[in-house]
């Protein structure tokens, strides 16, 4: 079998092995592939592994020996499933694995937006506190979460890992989940309730034709001035235009967001220069040990098709 890595670069920037990949078969890594060259690097392989590459019906149809494609992330939307089945070419994906990791950036991200610590690092920097007449100052308020409210949107198993760690630092929880029947903690909510009570919003669900842009002015009107919003999940469930002018009309107090709707963004994002808006390159999900387990399961994938026995097939 040939194998292919079309982008494995985020994946894997050296600090992880191939070697176990090679055990199922002949492999060729490609650290990034441009959109023209897909097709001829794929052409002769068997098995592809993708992450943000987008095979459509054109591509598959292109690539006679095509088998197994092999997500190497929890969203596939980058793939034609419907063309994929039609040609016979099994599609899988890799669920849950950064579960711990992308909530533990959500919490990174909500205590930048209340404690401000990269603010006061730079102070202390710019020599700030070496010139101050005080023991200790702060450039900005800070926020204490215990018995704040937090708005979880979406309960997957990061949602309620979040939920999870909310309830550590004593929050209340709210959820809106559009599967969830019942909580472990917490109280399901409406999405408009959710985002009218909560003090901080942070978003975890699944981009779908019901959740692009839904978090717009709508929703945005309803938060407190006081609350923030925080989203590690897909950028294009935000409105960015609304988000930006709330932010910079000072309509809620600020925004931290793993991820925009186009990535790399363009220049010209007003999220990029939106007031009290913090910004990381989509990097919830990029832990030495989320990335480990993302290639251990993506092997197991492609190992469990070559026995017969599919598993995580998403088409």
């Amino acid at each position: 079998m040939k194998i292919v890595v079309l982008d494995g670069h985020t994946l894997n920037p050296g600090d992880l092995s191939w070697q176990p990949l090679e055990e199922l078969g002949q492999l060729e890594v490609y650290a990034r592939t441009p959109h023209d060259q897909v097709v001829s690097r794929a052409l002769e392989a068997d098995a592809l592994m993708i992450n943000k590459v987008k095979l459509t019906a054109k591509e598959m149809g292109q690539l006679p020996d095509l088998k197994y494609i092999g997500v190497t992330a929890t969203g596939f939307d980058n793939v034609d499933l419907k063309a994929a089945s039609e040609q016979g070419i099994t599609v899988t994906n890799i669920p849950a694995y950064g579960t711990v990791s992308v909530a533990q950036h959500t919490f990174a991200l909500i205590l930048e937006l209340t404690n401000k610590v990269g603010l006061h690092d730079k102070s202390v920097n710019d020599k700030e506190w070496v010139q101050n007449a005080d023991f200790s100052y702060f450039k900005a308020p800070l926020v204490e979460l215990e018995s704040k409210t937090i708005g979880v949107m979406g309960y997957g198993a990061i949602g309620k890992k979040v939920c999870e760690i909310a309830a550590a630092f004593g929050m209340h929880v709210l959820v809106h989940s559009q599967h969830a029947t019942h909580l472990k903690a917490g109280k399901l909510v409406s999405l408009e309730e959710l985002f009218r009570q909560a003090d901080v919003v942070s978003i975890h669900a699944s981009l779908s034709p019901e959740t692009l842009g839904v978090v717009d002015k709508k929703l945005l009107d309803l938060m407190k001035p006081t609350a923030f919003l925080v989203n590690t999940s897909r950028g294009a469930i935000i409105d960015e235009a609304d988000l930006a002018a709330h932010l910079n009309d000072g309509k809620i107090a600020g925004a931290a967001l793993d991820v925009l709707s186009k990535e790399p963004p363009v220049p010209d994002n007003p999220l990029l220069t939106a007031q009290n808006c913090i910004v990381t390159p989509h990097i919830s999900w990029v832990s030495r040990e989320a990335r480990q387990r993302l290639m251990n399961r993506a092997v197991d994938n492609l190992g469990m098709y070559l026995k017969g026995a599919w598993v995580n097939v998403v088409n």
